[in-house]
């Protein structure tokens, strides 16, 4: 639903620039482009992340300017930045913060898009960029978090490098690199810091690029039926600049509380000890956007095969869009893929509990030992169960459910009059024999 432009220069200046730089005919299409009638707030999140990508901008140039990458300098930078700059201590607050933000917002946005089918043609290249940028950002956060330079921050880079060493071949040279020697130490900072200042702006990029194939077949929507007509449609501006716009103002609440109520919730202790090469932290653990794949990499007992569990559970998210083979996008009309959804959300969860915990913490206690300390069920074995699971819901559950499961009705159109959860309309034509074949 992409269409020809509908805008029409107004003034000379107007037609002038239109013929050289159409960048105000882009604009307008943006504002007039026609949106499925029927979005929810889960579609609100997609603003959402745009503002947090501009936050963390904005405030990681000012923070840049007065960071100093040297691992004497470092972690003293940082308290000058919060103690001596003008509203430094603002600013560092949004920025530290907003990666949580930003995460938790793309997060619910992948989620929505799984659970309405917005992968399904023709939206494969839309949901592959989505992808890509997921896996920069996780870049971005992981070299940001290093450059504190506290305790947990060495370790963390200490851990993670090491793990990258694993991988056959070319592990030992892109540790290497990383480090800039042979132990994380000054040149690594200085790699992370350059590497942590770039990746935004090619995450802006890579943005662009979701944007442009966002309006090439159109949104999805919660019905996941493709748009027919006008109808089915309104304006982008002003029905969904308004109702996103109240969106991000309510996401800022809970963002400002976090900035001034709560700075250091989601931060670790650990990481307000400056960086002592020779002290490793009781228990190191990475922040915890990171902790389900850190619990998948702790679940394997071999380092090298626990490396690729954990890539390979976000390298299976690039082919999703091929494993899921129903023909109907939206689980609102899927009663028995919306069970495994949840199941799949709270395996998530879970991993994301077990990550943050010792690996031999006892989860199910069934005895205890001669020192009287319990024994039973570890946190290593309990993640196992959940990893099993997140990949079996895409490499079984996808492929199969598609093919046997017994769909509800789905309206033709999204105009349709149906209730808000579907089952009551009765369908017509081809989607009438599919819901009778499902």
């Amino acid at each position: 639903m992409s269409g020809p432009s509908t805008y029409e220069p107004k003034t000379g200046i107007e037609r002038w620039l239109d013929t050289r730089l159409p960048i105000i005919r882009f604009s307008a299409d943006l504002l007039d482009f026609p949106t499925p009638k029927n979005l929810n707030y889960w579609w609100t999140f997609g603003g959402i992340l745009t503002f947090c990508l501009v936050v963390q901008i904005v405030t990681g140039v000012v923070l840049a300017m007065h960071y100093v990458a040297s691992a004497d300098l470092a972690f003293n930078s940082i308290e000058h930045i919060k103690r001596d700059v003008n509203y430094g201590w603002l600013i560092q607050g949004i920025h530290a913060n907003g990666a949580s933000m930003f995460f938790m917002a793309v997060y619910i946005h992948m989620l929505r898009g799984i659970y309405y089918g917005s992968y399904k043609a023709p939206r494969e290249v839309l949901w592959i960029l989505g992808v890509i940028i997921y896996l920069l950002m996780m870049a971005t956060a992981f070299m940001g978090y290093v450059l504190p330079w506290g305790q947990m921050s060495f370790w963390g880079a200490t851990v993670i490098t090491n793990i990258i060493g694993s991988l056959p071949v070319i592990g030992p040279a892109i540790t290497t690199w990383l480090w800039g020697g042979f132990a994380v130490d000054n040149p690594t900072l200085n790699r992370f810091f350059s590497l942590h200042y770039l990746l935004p702006f090619v995450i802006a990029g890579v943005v662009g690029l979701h944007i442009w194939a966002l309006h090439v077949p159109g949104n999805n929507n919660p019905t996941g039926v493709s748009v027919k007509s006008k109808a089915d449609t309104v304006p982008f501006h002003p029905y969904y600049t308004v109702k996103d716009g109240f969106a991000i103002l309510a996401f800022m609440i809970l963002f400002a509380w976090f900035v001034f109520f709560e700075p250091n919730a989601l931060a670790h202790a650990e990481n307000y000890v400056p960086a002592n090469p020779l002290q490793t932290p009781a228990h190191i653990v990475p922040e915890w956007y990171f902790l389900p794949f850190y619990a998948m990499l702790r679940s394997v007992p071999n380092k090298l095969f626990g490396v690729i569990a954990m890539f390979g559970a976000i390298a299976l998210l690039f082919v999703v869009p091929w494993l899921d083979t129903s023909k109907v996008r939206s689980m609102r009309y899927r009663p028995a893929a919306r069970i495994f959804f949840a199941i799949f959300v709270v395996s998530v969860l879970v991993l994301g509990w077990c990550g943050g915990k010792e690996p031999d913490d006892v989860v199910i206690a069934i005895g205890r030992d001669a020192a009287g300390d319990p024994t039973g069920l570890s946190v290593t074995v309990f993640s196992r169960f959940f990893v099993l699971y997140y990949y079996g819901y895409f490499l079984l559950v996808l492929p199969i459910l598609g093919l046997r499961e017994k769909v509800l009705p789905v309206p033709d159109t999204i105009s349709t009059p149906v209730l808000s959860h579907g089952g009551s309309a009765l369908p017509t034509g081809a989607t009438a024999e599919a819901s009778k074949k499902g």
